[in-house]
């Protein structure tokens, strides 16, 4: 069975001829089958579909015709992004209830990361769920359920690319299209095992342009950094409609690819040697899990094993939560202004008792908020110029229940309460790397983040390649997995 290898060595196994694009798909096809009742990743699958772009990339192997290094690779797409011939409802019925919401008539153009997946001959398998309209860091809906984590499907994935996550960590596809306006690919990445990038802001281009304006990115989510750093090299095409984006030479020259990065660069015993990184637990306003930072320690002192010097940080940051609530839940509302006055009482409650709490914001307000971004992201730059890497936790708590914004008892409603590491970096366009450093005592994945400057992109890659190497496997095979038996059944 293909579901447990990793994209790069699929593709491998495409080109010596040892498997076949359309057994990979299948073998996904029936995975999603089996196990992800008891996980709900999925909110539409078209196999028919699947399948003839299966057999398009394996007529391609065998005339020597590949299109690219992930030709024929199993990968999902997020809800959220545009799909020629298939709804996006973004999770939300305000969408799924329009009178030509199902006509694939309605949806005539692709994303530009659909596009670029297109064109690398990835084939699709299906679209995953979502919270609606991306708007926490759960995953779960009115209109498709509650989303679950595959090392506890008692547990929450996180979100707001839970379903992607939780896809890739189950084996059902080698790779997922996320977005992250507030944590979005990292959190869900931390939660499930295994690895995403929030690139640079503008590097992946976005269309339609996010409500949630230039906190909204796209980023690849996979098992290994080499994965994400091949995805990468795949996602990089320019698309005019991004009028924000920015070239891919900015971080990555075509000569000179992620992959690369992620894989000759990190030859030999100290591959690292001389990097600049400063390890902060806290931000300086957090509170993290005695769990979660020993596993995170451990990750740092790999990375001095490595050949990086490291200091630990007191960064005495401000908590910048405020001024993200105005431009979060200012985009949250102008999602809604389209839909007319009552559609705040056609969304999920949790959403309506947040845009309560958070909003009739003023342009003066809105210009407040932007200058603590600007602010915040000038402090960065300037912290750039003496260290290289930025290393925290991910997300400082374990995975909690599934169905709920926060854990059992938590002192805020907020889901940006538990996950303070993850927003500042939407907000100063840094990229960001989430990838697996260890387990809870209960077995559930902890992930570290690597923060480097903005255009610094390949640099996080290099080094979280690095990391990932010197850790070896730290997260085991999820209790719901593709390879594993007496699964099924729809939980929701």
């Amino acid at each position: 069975m293909t579901f447990s290898l990793t994209a790069l060595a699929l593709v491998e196994g495409f080109r010596r001829g040892e498997v076949s694009p359309v057994e990979a798909a299948e073998d996904a096809l029936t995975a999603i089958e089996r196990v992800d009742g008891e996980l709900n990743a999925f909110c539409l699958l078209d196999p028919e579909a699947t399948l003839a772009d299966a057999r398009a990339a394996e007529r391609r192997y065998r005339a020597g015709e590949s299109v690219g290094p992930l030709d024929g690779v199993p990968t999902s797409i997020k809800d959220i992004f545009l799909t020629r011939g298939h709804p996006t409802y973004r999770g939300s019925h305000l969408l799924a209830d329009r009178r030509d919401g199902a006509d694939p008539a309605a949806w005539p153009e692709d994303a530009p990361v659909t596009s670029a997946v297109r064109e690398a001959g990835c084939v699709v398998i299906g679209k995953t769920t979502t919270p609606e309209f991306a708007w926490k860091g759960v995953t779960d809906n009115a209109l498709t359920g509650i989303t679950r984590n595959p090392h506890d499907p008692a547990l929450t994935p996180g979100g707001s690319s839970g379903g992607a996550a939780a896809a890739v960590a189950a084996g059902l596809g080698q790779l997922a299209l996320g977005t992250d306006g507030g944590g979005s690919v990292r959190i869900p990445a931390s939660f499930c095992g295994i690895v995403a990038l929030k690139p640079t802001y503008g590097v992946i281009p976005m269309f339609p342009s996010s409500p949630f304006g230039t906190l909204a990115h796209a980023g690849p989510m996979t098992r290994t950094v080499a994965d994400t750093a091949a995805f990468m090299d795949v996602l990089l095409r320019p698309d005019p409609r991004d009028w924000s984006a920015v070239p891919a030479r900015a971080t990555s020259p075509s000569h000179d690819g992620y992959l690369r990065a992620a894989t000759d660069e990190v030859r030999g015993d100290r591959p690292l040697e001389g990097l600049r990184v400063a390890y902060s637990p806290d931000l300086g306003y957090g509170t993290t899990d005695p769990e979660i930072e020993h596993a995170v320690v451990r990750a740092v002192a790999a990375l001095e094993s490595l050949g990086a010097r490291v200091d630990t940080v007191e960064l005495a940051m401000a908590d910048p939560v405020d001024a993200f609530h105005v431009l979060w839940f200012s985009g949250l509302a102008a999602v809604l202004a389209p839909h007319g006055p009552d559609a705040i009482d056609r969304v999920e409650p949790r959403m309506r008792e947040a845009l309560g709490r958070y909003h009739d914001y003023s342009a003066a307000d809105y210009l407040d908020a932007v200058a603590v971004r600007m602010a915040l992201g000038a402090r960065m730059a300037a912290f750039h110029h003496e260290y290289d890497l930025l290393v925290t936790p991910t997300v400082p708590i374990p995975p909690f229940a599934a169905g709920a914004d926060v854990p059992p008892g938590w002192h805020s409603p907020d889901w940006t309460s538990w996950t303070p590491y993850t927003y500042p970096f939407n907000m100063t366009q840094q990229p960001a790397l989430s990838l697996p450093c260890g387990v809870t005592d209960a077995g559930l994945p902890v992930g570290v983040q690597l923060v480097g400057a903005r255009f610094e992109d390949r640099l996080v890659v290099r080094a979280g390649a690095a990391l990932e190497a010197a850790l070896g496997r730290v997260v085991p095979e999820p209790r719901v997995h593709a390879g594993r038996r007496g699964h099924g059944g729809r939980r929701r």
